[in-house]
């Protein structure tokens, strides 16, 4: 007696699946939009400015949430949004990253010198702040090999030096300094010698802004300079925060191709992954 034949399994809708596929994409967007918003976000160095604690080619983490959040501190700013959520001051010495009020495209990373109700002055390459002259002394030179990210500039009347190692190749020669701010913040700076910006007038830091200052003082636009775009920032305000530098999670000394993998290596400047600011 034959059996009844079984009835065919029909194929499983991949409708579900896709449907699915497509709803797990878009939480991942969603959680990638919300940490780079709210929480962490990478940035690159795009000049010296920041010499000796950042290098061009340096890449950093920077955290969002130290200051609270406003318009410039979003992917993509609200016009109508105003002001400061959860807003917390800056501590005098902190790394961090703003909007140029000159223009709010471009973001600058700068070191916070100066606060509300402050007295700011550069007199004869001396930082001086609320009429007292901030400490500073000679430490070793910084050595940086010269690269595609990292060239060296002589010029006459700036102690920069162009030298040769018989190990490491060029290299370039800064004179540095570490400073220390009131309170025992210290950070090391560059200063080449005697250059315009060198001698300020007195600047007063009015309510709700910051005075900021590049480490590499005389390659540096920063407050000192009126706010333009491309150049100097002026004061900065509060809202013009970013975040605060948190750690270097990559930095290439800009001699490899991305479509040449086997150039990556050599170009990764190893020993500076991983370091805080």
């Amino acid at each position: 007696m034959a059996r009844p034949a079984r009835k065919a399994r029909s194929a499983p809708r991949r409708s579900g699946t896709i449907g699915d596929t497509t709803r797990f994409l878009l939480l991942i967007v969603l959680a990638a939009l919300l940490l780079r918003s709210f929480v962490l976000a990478p940035f690159s160095i795009p000049s010296e400015s920041m010499l000796p604690e950042l290098e061009v080619g340096d890449y950093l983490i920077v955290a969002k949430w130290p200051y609270g959040w406003s318009r410039h501190s979003l992917p993509l700013p609200i016009p109508a949004f105003r002001g400061r959520i959860l807003g917390t001051a800056p501590a005098r010495g902190d790394v961090v990253v703003f909007k140029n009020p000159g223009n709010v495209r471009t973001d600058y990373i700068k070191r916070v010198i100066g606060l509300p109700g402050d007295r700011v002055a550069v007199r004869g390459g001396r930082l001086v702040l609320n009429g007292s002259i901030v400490p500073r002394v000679r430490v070793a030179d910084l050595l940086v090999p010269v690269s595609p990210n990292s060239p060296c500039r002589p010029a006459p009347g700036l102690a920069v030096t162009l030298e040769r190692d018989e190990e490491a190749g060029a290299i370039c020669r800064y004179p540095r300094y570490r400073e220390t701010l009131p309170g025992g913040r210290e950070y090391d700076v560059i200063d080449l010698g005697h250059v315009a910006a060198d001698d300020t007038r007195e600047f007063r830091v009015p309510a709700g802004h910051y005075f900021m200052l590049g480490d590499n003082r005389d390659r540096s636009a920063d407050s000192r300079f009126p706010a333009a775009a491309d150049g100097g920032t002026g004061f900065v305000p509060a809202e013009n925060l970013v975040g605060r530098a948190a750690s270097l999670v990559f930095s290439t000394d800009g001699t490899a191709a991305w479509t040449k993998p086997w150039t990556w290596w050599n170009a990764t400047r190893r020993d500076r992954i991983g370091a805080g600011l």
